[in-house]
């Protein structure tokens, strides 16, 4: 089953879905076993049907496709993942880079990868996670409520990219990767975030910002702004 999902789309599974899958495969084939013995041929055939689709869903949600980036841009911010672009605005980030930075927020659907890459290249500066509320990651609020995990990123030129992971209204586990003093290289893994969520980056105010509002983008392949 998990061969023939993977081959009809090409692509591989993200660590993050291993075990996630593996307990609903074994609960839906019980489940579906169960009503094969029990009801007759009309309630169990869309019983099975369902948790099919349901199954196929979960499967496609940790899909991570190959991303990788063939040469490493210094000049270029890359999106850290696939989605929607909802905010660009000059704001002041007040958790870490204490002055004002060019905002651009990323909203993935359930149906976007959820994958999380790093947009830059440097050495990874300050890890924070923040626990919070659930609020629509649309939601201008649950940048600074919802439940976040914050990454600052020193490049080689010393500017400062700060990324962060929000839990959605669906999320409920927000993965990253980081720890502070380690070197990262553009396109790298970040981190995962579980059904629904967004993740903003905050850029020094001279960036050049080459998306606009309503965009859709994809991780490691749109260039989000450059300097």
């Amino acid at each position: 089953m998990f061969m023939c999902i993977f081959l009809c789309f090409d692509m591989r599974l993200h660590r993050e879905g291993h075990s996630f899958l593996i307990r609903c495969f074994i609960l839906f084939c019980v489940v579906g076993f169960l009503s094969v013995l029990w009801f007759p041929w009309w309630v169990w055939h869309p019983i099975v049907f369902h948790l099919l689709v349901f199954y196929f869903l979960f499967v496609r949600f940790f899909r991570n496709p190959d991303r990788s980036v063939v040469r490493v841009d210094d000049h270029s911010v890359l999106a850290p993942a696939d989605g929607t672009v909802v905010v660009i605005e000059r704001t002041v980030e007040d958790e870490f880079i204490k002055q004002e930075c060019i905002q651009i927020s990323v909203f993935m659907s359930v149906f976007n990868v959820h994958v999380n890459r790093y947009p830059v290249s440097g050495t990874v500066e300050y890890v924070r996670y923040h626990p919070g509320k659930f609020l629509v990651a649309r939601n201008p609020k649950s940048s600074t409520d919802n439940e976040r995990n914050t990454v600052v990123v020193r490049c080689a030129d010393n500017r400062l990219v700060l990324v962060r992971q929000i839990a959605g209204a669906l999320a409920r586990r927000i993965i990253g990767y980081a720890r502070p003093g380690v070197a990262v290289t553009q396109g790298e893994d970040m981190g995962f975030i579980k059904f629904g969520s967004r993740v903003d980056v905050f850029l020094p105010p001279t960036a050049q910002v080459h998306v606009r509002l309503g965009e859709k983008v994809i991780g490691n392949r749109t260039v989000l702004a450059t300097w």
